[in-house]
C-alpha cells in the first residue's frame, strides 16, 4: 500500500446501507459487491492509513435522500465531513441544518440531472446560497457539458470542486474546447480539481494511460494547492474489479513528489472541507 502522511483525507467516497436505508425507486441500485457501509469504510480507511474522509451522497442509490450519508457522519464522528445532494431550489435554512450535522457542501451532478440543470436559473441561485453559507459546491460533468458548466463556475461567488478531473472526452484531446474551459477556471483561484475517477473516463484498461495527459494538464494549470484526491470507493458501476490500494497508488503516479502529495492529501482538503475546525454534530 502506498504510504500516506498523517491526517490524510480521502475526499470522495460513498456509503450504502440498503438494509437500513432503502434505495430510491428511480435510482440505480448498487449490487451487493458495490455496497459499502460506514463500518466497511472505516475498516478500509484504517487499513490504508487514511485518517479522514469526505462522504459524497451518491446519485446512485439515494439521489437527494441524504439519510444514509448523515447517519454515517454520526457514526464516523470527527474524522468525516459530508457533501449532500439537494434540489436546486434548496433553501438556506436547509443548508444550515445540514451544516449542523457535518455537511460542508453540496454536489451538483450535471450528468444525473441532465442539460436542464445547466440552463436552470435555480442553479446560480443555489451557488449563491452555498457561498453565503460558506459551503463548497462539487460538480460532476463530462465531456462537452463543460462548455455550459464552465460559465456557471466562473460566475459562482464561492468555492467549487470539479469531480474526477471533469471526466473529459479522451478522444477529443487536451486542446478540446470543453477541457480548455476547465483549465481556464484555474484563473478564478476559487476552483479545485479532484485527481480521481480515472476509470470514469478512460477508454483503456488500468493503469489508464490515456488519462495522463488530462491529469497532467490540470496539475500544471491548478498547481498542488488546488488539487485534492479521492478514491471513489466503493467503485460503483465499474466494468472490472477495482481496489483501494491501486487507487491510492495512482496519486503517487500523478504526483511523484512527497510534498505535492501531502498538499493534495492534507493541507488543501483541510482548508476546503473544514477539518481544521471542530465539528459539532447536532
Amino acid at each position: 500500500m502506498t504510504p500516506v502522511p498523517k491526517r490524510a483525507v480521502d475526499t470522495h467516497v460513498h456509503v450504502f446501507e440498503p438494509a437500513r436505508f432503502p434505495f430510491a425507486a428511480d435510482a440505480y441500485h448498487p449490487i451487493a459487491a458495490e455496497v459499502g457501509t460506514a463500518d466497511d469504510l472505516a475498516a478500509v480507511l484504517d487499513a490504508a492509513g487514511i485518517e479522514r474522509v469526505v462522504l459524497v451522497n451518491p446519485t446512485s442509490g439515494y439521489g437527494t435522500d441524504n439519510r444514509c450519508m448523515l447517519d454515517a457522519l454520526e457514526r464516523l464522528g470527527s474524522r468525516a465531513r459530508g457533501m449532500a445532494r439537494v434540489p436546486l431550489d434548496c433553501s438556506g435554512r436547509t443548508l444550515d441544518a445540514l451544516a449542523r450535522r457535518g455537511v460542508v457542501g453540496v454536489r451538483i451532478d450535471f450528468m444525473g440531472s441532465g442539460e436542464a440543470a445547466i440552463a436552470d436559473r435555480a442553479t446560480p441561485r443555489l451557488l449563491a446560497r452555498l457561498a453565503d453559507s460558506g459551503m463548497v459546491c462539487a460538480m460532476q460533468g463530462e465531456g462537452a457539458q463543460w462548455i455550459g458548466i464552465a460559465p456557471l463556475v466562473a460566475n459562482a461567488p464561492g468555492r467549487v470542486v470539479i469531480d474526477h478531473c471533469g471526466r473529459p472526452d479522451v478522444h477529443a484531446g487536451v486542446d478540446a474546447p470543453a477541457f480548455a474551459a476547465i483549465l481556464r477556471l484555474a484563473d478564478t483561484q476559487r476552483v479545485a480539481v479532484k485527481l480521481s475517477g480515472a476509470m470514469r473516463f478512460s477508454a483503456v484498461d488500468p493503469p489508464y494511460p490515456d488519462t495522463d495527459p488530462y491529469y497532467h494538464a490540470v496539475i500544471r494549470a491548478f498547481g498542488p494547492t488546488r488539487l485534492i484526491w479521492g478514491s471513489d470507493w466503493p467503485f460503483l458501476r465499474s466494468a472490472r474489479r477495482l481496489d483501494y490500494g491501486p487507487a491510492l497508488a495512482h496519486l503517487a503516479h500523478l504526483l511523484p513528489r512527497a510534498a505535492d502529495r501531502r498538499q493534495a492529501l492534507v493541507a488543501t482538503p483541510e482548508r476546503w472541507f473544514g477539518f481544521g475546525r471542530d465539528r459539532v454534530v447536532a
